[in-house]
């Protein structure tokens, strides 16, 4: 298992260097560049000064060659938006809070999404089946942006339950793990739902309910470890995501 994930990683290595390549080359080639914003640098002194901090000033080709050495060490290059900061340092101090909240938003997106799809497996077609799925799909309907809002306005505004903002208290964690983890939430939740119900029809559950075991014990020890196999393999984007979302 472990020689699969080396050779699964060592061959994602060409990859991430070709999409690399493209952004790169992408960003180049188009039109305008980074000093040319709403209130761009009209001395040409100060903007070759800039380009050449910058290595802005060296052909298409020395540019990549820079890029690509400074990436073999780990150097993703100067800020163009944080000035004398760069690129890793603006990484690092972002990315506990980032990661931290999509862990949480993850943990949010499981545990409602599972509950949600055994809750609706249960007894399909039903009032207990339709009521989660319903909510899944609003859940899949609604965007973050404003979800978010709605959360604030009803947890923070009316009810004073959550601060509004902030990244202090425990509490600050809870609206925007709901906010993140709720879409996801909803995708687990029908995923949960649609593996369940396929795997509850299985001759293998027939089997454990003919020898007398309990709806309990058929559906937590035989049916859901099948059943969840769509919500593994939703697990590895729905980090990324979250992550790189947050």
């Amino acid at each position: 298992m472990w020689e699969l994930i080396f050779f699964r990683l060592l061959k994602a290595i060409p990859v991430l260097l070709v999409i690399a390549t493209i952004t790169f080359f992408m960003l180049r080639l188009t039109p305008g560049g980074p000093f040319d914003r709403e209130k761009p640098i009209k001395d040409p002194e100060i903007k070759k000064q800039l380009e050449a901090h910058y290595g802005l000033d060296k052909p298409l080709s020395g540019q990549y060659l820079d890029f690509l050495r400074k990436l073999a060490v780990g150097d993703l290059g100067p800020s163009f938006k944080h000035s004398n900061r760069k690129v890793n340092e603006v990484i690092v101090k972002a990315f506990p809070v980032s990661a931290e909240l999509g862990l949480w938003s993850l943990l949010v997106a499981l545990v409602l999404g599972l509950t949600a799809g055994l809750v609706a497996s249960i007894k399909p077609n039903s009032f207990l089946d339709y009521t989660p799925m319903t909510l899944a799909m609003i859940g899949i309907c609604v965007p973050t942006f404003v979800m978010g809002p709605i959360l604030i306005l009803l947890f923070s505004l009316k009810l004073e339950w959550f601060n509004a903002s902030g990244w202090d208290q425990w509490s600050d964690r809870v609206l925007p793990a709901l906010t993140l983890g709720g879409v996801y939430a909803a995708y687990v939740a029908r995923l949960t739902r649609g593996g369940m119900l396929e795997v509850m029809s299985q001759d293998y559950i027939r089997t454990a309910r003919a020898k007398g075991a309990s709806e309990t014990r058929v559906l937590l020890k035989h049916a859901l470890q099948g059943g969840l196999m769509p919500v593994v393999a939703f697990l590895g984007p729905a980090v990324a995501g979250l992550i790189s979302g947050s």
